[in-house]
């Protein structure tokens, strides 16, 4: 009996011995490793606890035992963004247009992020901060970094201008915002578009304007890989300069609004692959506009239903000012016009934009000209008709245009 005592004390010890080891073997794994905490903007600075960084005096963040994030080259090239010319503010307060001054003839990566995120947006931007680095001279002449607010209502060029200065942002890297509804739009066409602020995406989109070529890369992923991608980007050569290519170039894709209130691009949404016909008016105007209408539904009867199918015809007033949608939707109806003419109005700075390129610009309204533009944006065949010609005219002159068979008809000019 004393034996089996002895025994049955001997296992139990034994047990509690190996129970002791699993749980020390299980305290230094729960233990903190030396280098737990990290700065997001120092790699090197490392602490066992939380704290602030001594070099930049950012918060020092929990290192992850996440994967190993995918290379940038790792990404699949996405279809090419046709982006929207909005007007952002940057964060030193300068107006500029997203499309015009920051993208069209660069190589580009574009990030997002919002300056209240406690969580990837700190990373994203000291990544952004080391390709500045690597990148070296050529930020700011060839290549542009870009970083959009997705929470444009709080970030205010200010807010944005601090931020920046934590990750010594330089020239040819720039900070977006602007108003919500035009921020939202270019994140939809970015493809980065969220409902919730902190479920953005930690991509970085690369692409190379003159070469339509754009691919998506994951945005903590080492500098230098995002460095070489960029380079890649950038020596491609540029896109074969077919005529849509060159339409999609020469054209705004600014934000407008139809008689209906609808907000449109004005590339992307009215005149990619279609034929247009387009004309200048005001809904005030008691000289040209009420005939040039009045001839023009005409045109749209004999054109039939091909108006609003693969035709389009758009009247843009050169009086936003006063040109409400409303105030347009008025007048349309007034001539009993169809489906497939949009009467088109919005900012002053933008209709004008929009209007300069199209020749329709006039500084005083009633000065503007009685032309009507006919142009097919796949085949690049664009020529200028008179208005107030025969109806019969205008829509052979359109159909010709719009099925490639373009003749030299009366009142035609190249």
């Amino acid at each position: 009996m004393h034996n089996s005592l002895a025994l049955l004390n001997w296992r139990r010890n034994l047990a509690l011995l190996a129970w002791l080891c699993c749980f020390c073997l299980q305290a230094q794994a729960w233990q903190a490793p030396a280098d737990a905490y990290v700065c997001p903007m120092h790699p090197d600075v490392t602490a066992r606890a939380p704290g602030a960084c001594p070099k930049c005096k950012m918060a020092l963040r929990r290192k992850t035992t996440a994967p190993t994030p995918p290379a940038a080259s790792e990404s699949e090239v996405g279809a090419v963004p046709h982006i929207p010319d909005v007007v952002v503010s940057d964060q030193h307060g300068a107006q500029l247009r997203f499309f015009s001054d920051l993208v069209k003839g660069k190589t580009v990566a574009i990030n997002f992020i919002f300056t209240t995120c406690t969580t990837i947006c700190p990373p994203l931007s000291a990544t952004f901060r080391q390709l500045q680095t690597q990148l070296g001279p050529r930020v700011g002449k060839d290549l542009q970094l870009i970083s959009i607010s997705v929470d444009p209502t709080t970030d205010i060029p200010g807010r944005l201008r601090s931020f920046a200065a934590k990750f010594d942002a330089q020239p040819g890297w720039s900070f977006v915002t602007g108003e919500k509804a035009q921020i939202d739009m270019l994140l939809r066409a970015l493809g980065a578009g969220v409902g919730n602020k902190n479920d953005h995406t930690p991509m970085v989109l690369i692409g190379n304007e003159r070469a339509a070529y754009w691919t998506r890369a994951y945005g903590l992923a080492p500098a230098q890989t995002l460095a070489q991608t960029m380079r890649e980007a950038a020596a491609k050569p540029p896109a074969p300069a077919t005529p849509a290519n060159l339409a999609a170039r020469y054209f705004p894709n600014t934000t407008l609004l139809t008689e209906d209130g609808r907000t449109v691009r004005f590339f992307d949404d009215l005149l990619a692959g279609k034929t247009v016909m387009i004309n200048f008016m005001f809904a005030t105007c008691t000289g040209v506009c009420s005939p040039m209408t009045a001839n023009l539904v005409k045109v749209q009867t004999a054109l039939g239903s091909r108006v609003g199918r693969d035709i389009q015809m758009l009247s843009l007033t050169v009086d936003p000012l006063i040109d409400t949608p409303a105030t347009l939707k008025r007048y349309a109806e007034s001539f009993h016009v169809q489906p497939g003419w949009h009467f088109l109005t919005g900012k002053k700075e933008d209709m004008d934009t929009v209007l300069a390129k199209l020749g329709g610009y006039v500084t005083d309204k009633n000065q503007h000209n009685n032309l009507l533009i006919i142009g097919n944006v796949a085949t690049g065949e664009w020529v200028k008709v008179f208005a107030l010609s025969k109806p019969e005219e205008i829509a052979k002159v359109a159909l010709q245009i719009a099925d490639g068979s373009q003749s030299e008809p009366a009142n035609v000019r190249k």
